[in-house]
């Protein structure tokens, strides 16, 4: 019955997961189109040279206690409302750092107009830290439902004001009040959906009692946004602002269509794994089941774009983006494993073993700094593509890990994941070579996603594959009950 109930509430979190990231990328697609034709390289060069210290920031005012929550073995109101309060104080000292702050990074970057942009942008942190403990609260009871609710009700929202004001000639003000406006209705949502509430009661114990762990997640977090935006900073330095925004560009698209999902598989792994803590082989069973539909999933994905890059960039944003398809490409090889890295991250968590989780990060963040300093005057394609090995290379490191915890063996893994990235592979490459005759961008751009299409689920089918099986039977079964 344990069992039958988990895997229900694993399943029915994956499909509301899956099916909120796909209407939340349809509509950043949509806001993203309009908006990139309506601004120019540098605009997003502005907002590209920021990220990495609002995504650094925001980590700070978060400070890992949404994980530590989620890994406590019994919790409390207490503990919410501790959490509550401690986000809240350190959303507004975030604020109010980085408004001081913002002279700095204007002139380290030599750009006065990132002053005023900075300290606008960082409100964002005064309005999501009133919605820590309540997003905590959620994600700790799977009800992804409601989150999702709150995020397409956010994306809906901000990107039409982004968009109005983006048309009314605002440039790089639109795309910051965007990210504002989002981080504001999240969090307003946020309160809406969940029922708990804080209360006047200034207790933080249980603050010093998941510090441990959740200051190894605070560290980890911040090297994580480090790392995923370290090209930002560094074209920043090293380049001008137009090739920020080309990069900036095409890491939008690229982080858009991973970031769904691993949206999809974070959302509900660290509760389902930690849900069967103490049985390894359940939990190894588990995890390799979602490093099955992980792969089953991301591949063709991530393939798929770099397949159709050129194509969409084209169609979507115009050809005066055409500057970042080969960006583009080169990222999609590390987006189909970064979903496949976060679940094993999240397999660390499970244990408890924040210190590792942690060490890895800064272990890689040292490491591809140094790998991406030593190449890049070679150009901003070579620093992408040592980004792409040195991470993907990386995942052997979480792997030892993961085997030492729950006696996974490396065969096991590539047994689980390679059969999807064949096919992904063999899919693609055949997609190409039979649509090498169409001319017309639009068509080309359509068949190729409808061919890829039939061709993977085909393939998956004539190999019977039984993760396909499953989601088909899976959402037959939800049909029949609707």
């Amino acid at each position: 019955m344990a069992d039958s109930n988990l895997k229900q509430k694993t399943a029915k979190g994956l499909l509301w997961g899956g099916m909120s990231n796909v209407m939340q990328q349809l509509l950043n697609a949509v806001f993203g189109i309009v908006i990139a034709r309506l601004l120019s390289e540098s605009d997003y060069g502005m907002i590209g040279m920021l990220t990495v210290f609002i995504l650094v920031a925001n980590s700070l005012q978060e400070c890992g206690f949404t994980n530590a929550l989620a890994n406590r073995p019994s919790f409390e109101h207490r503990d919410y409302n501790a959490v509550f309060w401690f986000s809240t104080i350190m959303g507004l000292g975030m604020y109010a750092l980085l408004f001081a702050c913002a002279p700095l990074v204007a002139q380290f970057y030599g750009e006065p107009e990132l002053k005023p942009l900075l300290r606008y942008l960082s409100l964002s942190f005064v309005f999501s830290s009133t919605a820590t403990a309540h997003n905590a609260y959620m994600f700790k009871r799977l009800m992804v439902k409601g989150k999702s609710i709150a995020q397409i009700t956010a994306l809906v929202v901000s990107g039409t004001l982004g968009m109005v004001m983006a048309y009314r000639g605002m440039a790089y003000w639109g795309l910051a009040t965007q990210t504002v406006v989002y981080t504001f209705t999240y969090a307003l949502m946020m309160w809406i959906f969940s029922p708990w509430r804080p209360t006047f009661n200034f207790d933080f114990g249980p603050i010093r009692q998941m510090i441990g762990f959740s200051s190894k997640m605070l560290i980890t977090n911040i090297f994580m946004q480090l790392n995923n935006n370290i090209f930002s900073v560094l074209l920043g330095k090293l380049y001008t602002r137009c090739e920020v925004g080309l990069y900036s560009q095409a890491n939008k698209w690229e982080s858009m269509v991973h970031n769904s999902i691993t949206s999809m598989i974070t959302g509900v792994a660290q509760p389902v794994l930690r849900s069967v803590e103490g049985d390894d082989e359940r939990q190894r069973e588990v995890f390799r089941k979602l490093l099955r539909f992980t792969a089953f999933v991301s591949f063709p994905a991530m393939l798929g774009l770099a397949l159709i890059a050129k194509e969409f960039i084209v169609v979507t944003v115009t050809e005066r983006w055409l500057g970042c398809v080969r960006m583009l490409q080169l990222l999609c090889l590390w987006g189909a494993f970064q979903p496949i890295t976060m679940l094993y991250a999240n397999m660390v968590i499970s244990k408890g073993r924040s210190n590792v989780y942690m060490y890895n990060y800064v272990a890689i963040g040292i490491v591809q700094l140094a790998v991406l300093l030593l190449v890049h005057s070679l150009g901003i394609q070579a620093m992408i593509l040592a980004f792409v090995a040195v991470n993907v290379l990386w995942l052997l490191v979480w792997h030892s890990f993961v085997h030492r915890y729950i006696g996974l063996r490396l065969w096991h893994t590539l047994a689980d994941i390679m059969p999807f990235a064949s096919i992904a592979a063999v899919t693609m490459a055949a997609t190409y070579a039979s649509t090498l005759w169409i001319g017309d961008m639009r068509l080309l751009l359509a068949a190729r996603v409808v061919l890829a299409a039939v061709i993977y689920v085909a393939i998956l089918r004539i190999t019977h594959a039984a993760i396909l099986k499953e989601c088909m039977a899976y959402l037959t079964k939800k049909k029949k009950q609707q």
